[in-house]
């Protein structure tokens, strides 16, 4: 179904090749896995499927790619359409119509169909994806999950039997994330699709794929089976991880897979005290020299106490009728990372837009070192709190990283060069002539955070700040955020990602419908949780660990 022959891309002005002699076939209903570092050319590489790379990112093509048959050097995007769908990380944004009927229906009236094969193919997809529900509903009103699958429906509908999936799953909620998952793999195993499907959080989709595509560093791709390849990968879930560290083999990929294996390694963990031990590793000198350069301290415990570093009382949010934040009273210490979290729509990213004085509050009132901010203008309360927003490219004006980088140098009054080595701390070797809108959206969330990280403020809020982040950088932000931490500053972080809220929260608020419903320490909130439990603590359940590096450390001990 789709076919690579010694696949060159290179982009006009780059200085290596973002693919280099990429070779695979791919057959008709097989579920392809890609992974790789941010910017490795997993997004190139998608994009080539439909011939959006080159005839419309431009640069040059060698080598040749098929789909079911067709020359992508021969058919633009447009020909493919009805073969290839794309599916993107932001579904909303690229929806045209105003229920999803309609955006079923759109696709295939621009391919010129009948109207009764049309309302034939709408009637199915709704069936086919469990959304015949939803046909009469605003795209708008739908949650994260529903909108994918709506996504999804439009490019099924118009004929599509290879689906491109660009992390779909990134922002969205564990359960709305395996509503998804579980939809691709029914169109697999039915309809015989073709799925390939990037995504950095490995612990969601690499259990069910058949190929994983492993795109190293210079543009080469490694493929195989994903057991085969993930033994010698730098880039794991964390039973894999865990597997390594307890000699299993082969290792597993589920976590179904590791409970079976994990009885003796509960055994050995019996007694022994998961708070006593780190949750996530020592970083590298080179990721604590970074934007709070600043000792770090690794221990997992929860102060008992400290300053407040922000106080918001009976916060209220109000969207039209909906309500997206109901009385919401609560204080954040300085010093001390508090992980938001909760269900798409629950009312997360809402709270933090009111905090930072940029959306909409009704109700109530904040203030940040003993200072009320809730009436201040819009310029006091960004000295205060700054955002980093899901959408980075919100606050990305210029026409190149250098550019945006001088420009918060010059804004605060900081040496030349600042910004730029917090962004290089994130994300390494990003060109200063790219323009932001060329970043993969992990650049970006880097970009801007080092923005935002460099003007100083005394409490930070991010908006799911590692999606689109592997691994290593997911590891330089944490030791970022630790190091801000240890040096008073007040951090609440709304995110999907468990795992990452496993190794450095101090304290997780968890939102359901806009009410604020549970606060406390990470054990007892996502441990305890069966959709927010990090894969360790399923596979260790009911002890309560909740990462590879604290079960590490304590094997050290015995």
């Amino acid at each position: 179904m789709i076919d690579f022959t010694d696949v060159t891309v290179t982009y006009a002005g780059a200085r290596r090749p973002a693919l280099a002699h990429v070779s695979f076939h791919l057959s008709e209903g097989e579920f392809a896995l890609v992974a790789g570092r941010t910017g490795s050319g997993k997004s190139t590489l998608l994009g080539a499927v439909n011939g959006h790379v080159p005839h419309f990112t431009g640069g040059r093509l060698g080598g040749r790619v098929e789909v079911a048959g067709c020359d992508t050097r021969d058919h633009p995007p447009r020909e493919l359409a009805q073969t290839v769908g794309v599916v993107r990380q932001d579904p909303l944004s690229g929806f045209v119509a105003d229920t999803v009927e309609e955006e079923l229906a759109y696709g295939m009236e621009q391919l010129g169909f009948a109207p009764a094969v049309m309302r034939t193919r709408v009637e199915e997809t709704l069936d086919l994806l469990g959304i015949a529900p939803l046909r009469a509903r605003a795209l708008r009103s739908l949650s994260g999950g529903q909108q994918q699958r709506v996504a999804i429906g439009s490019v099924l509908a118009a004929g599509a039997r290879v689906l491109v999936l660009d992390e779909p799953t990134s922002a969205l909620d564990p359960t709305s994330a395996e509503e998804v998952l579980a939809t691709l793999l029914r169109l697999v195993h039915d309809l015989g699709t073709t799925v390939l499907i990037a995504e950095h959080r490995l612990e969601r989709v690499i259990e069910y794929a058949d190929r994983l595509l492993l795109v190293q560093p210079g543009g080469a791709v490694e493929n195989g089976p994903p057991a085969d390849l993930i033994a010698r990968s730098p880039l794991r879930p964390p039973v894999a991880d865990l597997g390594r560290l307890a000699g299993w083999s082969p290792l597993p990929l589920s976590v179904r897979a590791a409970r079976r294996l994990a009885g003796p390694l509960r055994q050995r963990l019996a007694g022994c005290d998961p708070d006593a031990y780190p949750r996530r590793s020592s970083p590298p000198v080179s990721a604590v020299e970074t934007i709070a350069a600043a000792p770090v301290s690794m221990a997992s415990a929860v102060p008992s106490s400290g300053p407040t570093g922000l106080r918001a009382e009976h916060i209220g949010v109000v969207y039209g009728r909906t309500v997206a934040v109901r009385d919401a009273t609560f204080e954040l210490t300085a010093g001390q990372i508090t992980f938001l979290m909760g269900r798409n729509g629950s009312g997360k990213s809402s709270l933090l837009w009111a905090l930072s004085g940029a959306g909409p509050c009704y109700s109530g009132r904040w203030s940040v070192g003993g200072r009320d901010l809730s009436a201040a203008p819009l310029d006091k309360v960004r000295e205060a709190i700054r955002l980093v927003p899901q959408n980075a490219a919100d606050l990305l004006y210029l026409d190149s990283v250098g550019a945006e980088c001088a420009a918060a140098d010059r804004a605060q009054g900081s040496p030349p060069g600042t910004a730029k080595r917090s962004l290089d701390r994130l994300a390494p070797g990003l060109d200063l002539a790219s323009h932001p809108r060329d970043l993969s959206e992990g650049q970006r969330l880097c970009l801007v955070l080092a923005l935002q990280v460099a003007a100083g403020p005394p409490v930070l809020l991010l908006d799911e700040p590692t999606r689109g982040l592997d691994d290593a950088a997911k590891s330089a932000l944490a030791a970022s955020l630790a190091g801000l931490a240890r040096k008073g500053r007040t951090l609440a972080v709304a995110t999907h990602d468990v795992e990452f809220a496993a190794r450095l929260a101090d304290r997780v608020l968890v939102m359901a419908a806009g009410d604020l419903i549970a606060d406390g320490p990470p054990a007892e909130i996502l441990g305890r949780s069966s959709a927010m439990a990090p894969q360790t603590a399923k596979v260790l359940s009911p002890q309560p660990w909740l990462t590879v590096c604290q079960v590490a450390a304590a094997l050290e001990d015995l």
